[in-house]
């Protein structure tokens, strides 16, 4: 199981996580919102913030980002900025870890196959902690 620390933006993700990257090292993974399916709904303006951001902290370890969209509805707020981001080692224990911390908790994402090709989900537990699961399929 790996733990990594997820943030979240209001449009200027990838600015941070090039200055993070100055200081950590490593390679940026960017994915865009206008790359996502269904995208060709945003305004224009929401089209290039990020998806997901990610650079690699340590062995295995990776800190990682996207963007809020306003036209979604999201506002950042200090205290929703903020995830801890959980990758287990089984779908399984994916399903065990979603089921059991979010008991009494409201569910973002309930746990689904993702189009990106994992096995995702997020939630707020039951005392305003953030966060996601997140199984790589491609692991089975």
């Amino acid at each position: 199981m790996k733990f990594n620390p997820y943030l979240n933006f209001d449009g200027n993700a990838e600015e941070a996580f090039r200055f993070y990257q100055s200081v950590f090292g490593g390679e940026l993974f960017l994915q865009r919102m206008g790359d996502a399916p269904g995208s060709e709904n945003l305004p224009d303006n929401e089209k290039t913030r990020a998806m997901h951001v990610a650079i690699p902290v340590g062995d295995g370890q990776f800190l990682m980002a996207s963007d809020c969209l306003p036209s979604a509805g999201h506002v950042l707020n200090v205290g929703n900025n903020n995830y801890i981001s959980i990758t287990p080692d089984s779908r399984e224990e994916a399903d065990r870890l979603f089921n059991g911390l979010s008991a009494g908790g409201n569910i973002e994402m309930p746990m689904e196959d993702q189009f990106w090709g994992d096995y995702f989900g997020s939630f707020e537990d039951k005392f305003g902690v953030r966060w996601m699961i997140n199984f790589p399929n491609s692991t089975k």
